[in-house]
């Protein structure tokens, strides 16, 4: 019996970020992804000031072994979970732990993610045995499903920009606004691998890869890790660094006819997850701050604000080049520069990003007394993060 009122878990304020923690990020080839999960867990503790047999909760996001990497770190969790490594894999850790620590299984969950990819030769496309395959919503290892060119995410995201040319007008000097703004957050941003400002003559004469996709369109390929420790809220208090809440935590999937690129930009996931996250939190967008918005390439930028209801459907594109992405806008978004310009961490960079930015730790990029920041993924399986400053 098909069951259509699904009830989600009240989590609001029930669960807080209380460290978070990365490595450098660009090609290290001297560490392994072990050695870079366990450089961005140590600093994840010493942010809020844990200790490794304060964490009971264990997820690990793209590390080979869990069993391996908690007998490094010495800890025995009472909850061990290994996910995939693909990006989507990031809200759905967040909301797992929310989960755990909001329903009293454990206490305190570390998420650790580690990616060598740069120095392994990770490759995101062509044989579909490999990591990153387009088929079967991007992962299948049987290349038979794979349409004819649809062998690498970056093609996939091509074709369906394509047909929002096609259906909006939407044009590359709308992609090339995005890359341009995030590239201008990370110019503040010293982690970042790439910071050097370019201009849309810049943008426009760019290498093209996968029409109408140009080499800075795609997100950055690198080495790096990062951690977080997400712990009660009524633990939360007192700790080295000031809290960040989780206000709500959704995720809706999109698999069927999944190895072909969805007609409506998978709007239908999009809009059940928005409804869940903002009914969850108790806020609406006009109460969100600032935005951070999984950018694998600039497509999915601009079908994440029309999925998630901040723009109408095909009005994306004008909509971003009036400048509400950039900081002085109306909704600053991957003010670090994101995984076009920071680097691709799979939503892990973002999320920390919302955090820090909620604490006041960014600098320059820092933007001006944020109390909501929002987190959004659209791909086969989307998610969404709200995150407070306040407990309610």
């Amino acid at each position: 019996m098909k069951n259509t009122n699904i009830s989600t878990p009240d989590i609001k304020g029930k669960a807080a970020v209380v460290g978070v923690g990365t490595s450098r990020y660009g090609r290290l080839p001297e560490y392994d992804a072990y050695d870079l999960g366990q450089w961005a867990l140590r600093e994840a503790l010493d942010d809020c000031g844990l200790d490794y047999s304060d964490i009971d909760g264990l997820i690990v996001n793209r590390i080979p072994s869990y069993g391996r990497f908690a007998e490094l770190c010495g800890i025995d969790p009472r909850y061990t979970l290994s996910t995939p490594g693909h990006g989507r894999f990031s809200g759905i850790c967040i909301q797992t732990a929310a989960f755990l620590v909001a329903s009293g299984v454990v206490n305190t969950v570390a998420l650790v993610y580690a990616n060598d990819g740069a120095s392994a030769g990770t490759a995101y496309g062509g044989d579909p045995s490999k990591y990153g395959s387009a088929a079967g919503a991007y992962g299948t290892t049987d290349g038979h499903w794979a349409p004819y060119g649809m062998t690498s995410p970056g093609a996939f995201h091509a074709l369906m920009m394509q047909r929002h040319m096609h259906l909006y007008g939407t044009t590359e000097e709308h992609l090339g606004k995005i890359a341009m703004t995030f590239r201008d957050h990370a110019h503040l941003n010293p982690d970042a691998v790439m910071r050097k400002r370019f201009s849309m003559d810049d943008y426009l004469a760019a290498k093209q890869i996968c029409a109408p996709l140009r080499l800075l369109d795609y997100c950055l390929i690198n080495d790096g890790a990062v951690a977080m420790i997400i712990t009660r809220a009524d633990l939360a208090e007192g700790l080295r660094k000031a809290p960040v809440y989780i206000h709500g935590a959704s995720q809706a999937s999109q698999f069927i006819d999944s190895s072909f690129p969805p007609k409506d930009f998978w709007a239908a996931p999009m809009a059940k997850v928005a409804n869940d996250v903002f009914a969850m939190a108790g806020v609406s967008r006009e109460d969100i701050d600032s935005l951070m918005i999984y950018d694998n390439f600039t497509p999915t930028v601009l079908f994440t604000l029309e999925g998630f209801g901040y723009c109408k459907p095909g009005q994306s594109g004008p909509w971003v080049a009036e400048g509400h992405l950039g900081l002085e806008g109306r909704y600053p978004a991957n003010t670090n520069g994101g995984h076009l310009s920071e680097s691709y961490l799979q939503g892990w960079g973002l999320n920390v990003e919302a955090v820090r930015q909620l604490r006041g730790d960014c600098g320059g990029r820092q933007i001006k007394s944020p109390n909501f920041v929002q987190y959004m993924a659209a791909s086969p399986v989307v998610t969404s993060v709200i995150y407070g400053r306040e407990r309610s």
